[in-house]
């Protein structure tokens, strides 16, 4: 049996469950929203795992669950808690299902499409460089600072330089241009990512288990994420990938215990491959929907292998 929790009408999980039907892999959903009728029970001993979860009024044993595919957002957000006050009997069983949850996920045996603790290598995008970098890819050089000197300096060096959010908060990836540039004192509240600019092609690979599949992305935007904020459009394209360079992408998930990755490389005119960042728990539908790729069929039966 596979476990899969989130929001099934976000794309990227709504992908896997289409996936896991058509291929008849028994499965259970927990539908985040409906948290309220969901109920965990989680029991450790001699080295097992055992439980129960009781979804929609049915009872399932842990023990018989063999992979868990994960996209839960952040509880508080739910809108079913937002409203809540801070004591109330829903949050507070909203919470405790949460951290079940997490905790069974970290314990269970068997394929988990990501723990939280090799999630939480996105937290730092400095520490996770570092380790990009041990191995064996390139990084643009990077400076994390609060100091609008050291901005300047790095600037006349690299000429082109962009900045970004250091932690795992999402944000647009921005040129230090004029304007940027007059507003380097407000970096003294806060430290700021910045990072030399590498022009080239983007490729979002996504891997999952030792497969990779390569998604290329033309856009004049320098994120082209946002593209469509100053009216532009990318265009999406599957990529091959020499064996070699799937190979390094696979070893590098690995090396960060990820089974299913996303992982965002910059090739320039002249062959050089950087890598930006790795995302341990990728909103693959963009490109799925964009190439045809069957990124939600490798995971699919990467989680149905589990058994």
């Amino acid at each position: 049996m596979i476990f899969l929790c989130g929001i099934p009408s976000e794309p990227s999980l709504g992908l896997v469950i289409e996936r896991l039907r058509e291929m008849g892999a028994p499965h259970v959903v927990f539908h985040q929203r409906r948290f309220a009728d969901a109920h965990l029970e989680i029991d450790v001993a001699g080295g097992s795992v055992q439980g129960t979860l009781e979804l929609d009024g049915a009872r399932h044993r842990l023990e018989d669950f063999v992979a868990i595919y994960t996209r839960l957002m952040e509880w508080r957000l739910l809108p079913e808690v937002e409203s809540e006050p801070p004591d109330s009997p829903a949050r507070r069983h909203c919470e405790k299902l949460h951290a079940a949850l997490m905790q069974w996920h970290e314990l269970a045996p068997g394929r988990v499409l990501n723990r939280s603790a090799e999630i939480g290598v996105s937290y730092s995008k400095p520490m996770q460089l570092q380790m990009i970098r041990r191995h064996g890819f390139s990084v643009p050089e990077t400076l994390v600072t609060n100091d609008p000197d050291e901005v300047r300096a790095f600037c006349r060096r690299h000429g082109r330089v962009v900045y970004k959010s250091a932690s795992s908060v999402r944000s647009i990836v921005t040129l230090v241009e004029e304007k940027e540039a007059g507003r380097l004192e407000a970096v003294r509240a806060c430290p700021v990512l910045f990072q030399q600019y590498v022009a080239g092609i983007n490729l979002r690979v996504h891997t999952v288990g030792r497969r990779a599949f390569a998604t290329s992305i033309e856009a004049s935007a320098v994120d082209y994420r946002y593209a469509y904020l100053a009216g532009e459009e990318e265009v999406l394209a599957e990529a091959g990938l020499c064996e070699s360079l799937a190979g390094r992408c696979a070893g590098l998930a690995a090396a960060f215990g990820l089974e299913f990755a996303g992982i965002d490389l910059i090739v320039t005119d002249g062959g050089d491959v950087y890598c930006l960042e790795v995302n341990p728990s990728p909103a693959f539908s963009y490109y799925e929907l964009h190439t045809g790729q069957p990124i939600s069929r490798a995971v699919g039966e990467y989680l149905a292998a589990g058994s």
